[in-house]
């Protein structure tokens, strides 16, 4: 008899266990994908101001038309973009169109003067700011669930209910190498 509510307190001890490591995946996988939520808003408000940006800026720019066509091409690219993983990717794209954008823009003084220009300008930089903040915490969030889902024993009940390790938002490798350089400041 002791020996019999010895095991079956065990079991419940076990139970309780495992049932406590699958609800804090659980509760690190909403986490995450509440994060990607935010950045949601903010891509949105991103997608929304982008054409704006390029018809103020066909006004003054227009034979650089194969470059507003690829930042058009990424944005709708970013928009139609289903998972999270696709997401990720076609961000990285806009944000590498937007980036070419925005050298462009520097060959093009009077358009720096305009008005409805500034402050688009103002308000993308505000959103990209905004990104920045939302991707850091879906880093962190992205974090704490790829290393729940990877310690030991939990690497064990999450393979067994489809948690694995989720990729970061991270900077492309190629716009990586730019961010190295010091900024060329010219007068």
């Amino acid at each position: 008899m002791t020996t019999t509510m010895i095991l079956i307190g065990a079991a419940v001890v076990l139970v309780l266990w495992l049932v406590g490591i699958y609800n804090n995946l659980v509760k690190l996988r909403n986490n995450r994908e509440n994060a990607f939520a935010n950045i949601d808003v903010q891509l949105k408000q991103r997608h929304d101001l982008i054409p704006q940006l390029v018809a103020t800026v066909k006004g003054y720019a227009a034979h650089e038309k194969g470059l507003l066509e690829s930042v058009t091409a990424a944005r709708t690219a970013a928009m139609s973009a289903g998972t999270i993983n696709e997401k990720i990717q076609a961000e990285n794209a806009l944000s590498s169109a937007l980036a070419g954008l925005k050298v462009a823009v520097e060959a093009y003084p009077d358009l720096k003067a305009n008005t409805n220009f500034l402050q688009l300008q103002g308000e993308v930089s505000d959103i990209e700011n905004k990104l920045a903040a939302t991707r850091r915490f879906f880093n962190s969030a992205t974090k704490e669930l790829n290393n729940a889902v990877q310690v030991f024993p939990n690497n064990l009940l999450a393979g067994m209910f489809g948690f694995h390790k989720e990729p970061m938002f991270e900077v492309p490798a190629a716009e990586r190498a730019s961010y190295d350089k010091a900024p060329e400041i010219q007068f």
